[in-house]
């Protein structure tokens, strides 16, 4: 009784707030620059490397791949996919870059240099987003889970499921590994997810509200990520916008 008395005690001389999670941080953003984009462009994955953006482009019988001029926003070489194929996320592992598609289940490799196909390879997932951390790549399709997959191979290694605070995020797609974390894109919503790859923990959000404010329709959505690792430059841009940004973090 006596033990039972103190451990009351003990906890009636807590602190508030003792015991229970902290706000997940929430960061800003200031616009660095701005530069023209294709708004015909229904942007579904993006990667910057050695100066050029590589864009996957969605919707039936207008999905592409893409390389574009940065300042211009110039599309400086095409893909198209067959009109049977909705493009989604895209990655660069050394010399080749993957592609995937929605509900067709199906992705693609290419040579870097060229753009030319490889291969196709078939997959049990809705295609979402992709990216590449050095090891493996790691997949979106819609739902809190995140999947790593050998790059060689295209198996599955691992995966993790996303929570903030011990909440499922649902909704995840297009994704950028950026300096050990994982940003996802959110369906629908003006904020970026920083995720940990060991845990799927949410460790900060990033809200972008207010980044583009005139928009055509429904579709027209936050989605697209690129990270120059060299210049330490963030990119973002959405779905059929006429501008992409790069943007710096400031805290909330």
């Amino acid at each position: 009784m006596f033990r039972q008395l103190m451990l009351i005690s003990l906890v009636a001389m807590a602190p508030i707030g003792f015991g229970a999670d902290e706000p997940t941080p929430v960061f800003s953003y200031k616009v660095v620059n701005t530069y023209d984009h294709d708004r015909r462009a229904f942007t579904q994955g993006l990667v910057y490397r050695d100066g050029v953006l590589y864009e996957s482009t969605g919707l039936r019988g207008r999905s592409s791949l893409r390389r574009v001029e940065l300042e211009t926003g110039r599309v400086l070489e095409s893909r198209s996919l067959l009109p049977a194929y909705f493009a989604e996320g895209l990655a660069i592992a050394g010399d080749r870059i993957y592609q995937l598609t929605w509900t067709s289940r199906v992705g693609f490799v290419y040579d870097r240099e060229s753009m030319n196909l490889i291969r196709e390879f078939r997959h049990g997932l809705e295609g979402w987003g992709m990216t590449y951390d050095g090891e493996r790549l790691i997949v979106s399709d819609g739902s809190s889970t995140l999947y790593f997959w050998d790059p060689q191979t295209l198996l599955e290694t691992g995966r993790v499921t996303v929570r903030d605070r011990g909440a499922k995020i649902d909704n995840l797609n297009e994704l950028e590994y950026v300096d050990g974390e994982i940003y996802a894109n959110i369906w629908m919503q003006d904020r970026i997810a920083r995720i940990s790859p060991e845990t799927g923990k949410v460790l900060s959000w990033i809200d972008l509200r207010g980044l583009l404010t005139s928009r055509a329709g429904d579709e027209d959505v936050l989605n697209g990520i690129a990270w120059d690792a060299e210049g330490k430059r963030l990119f973002v841009t959405g779905k059929l916008w006429p501008k992409l940004f790069e943007i710096e973090l400031v805290p909330k």
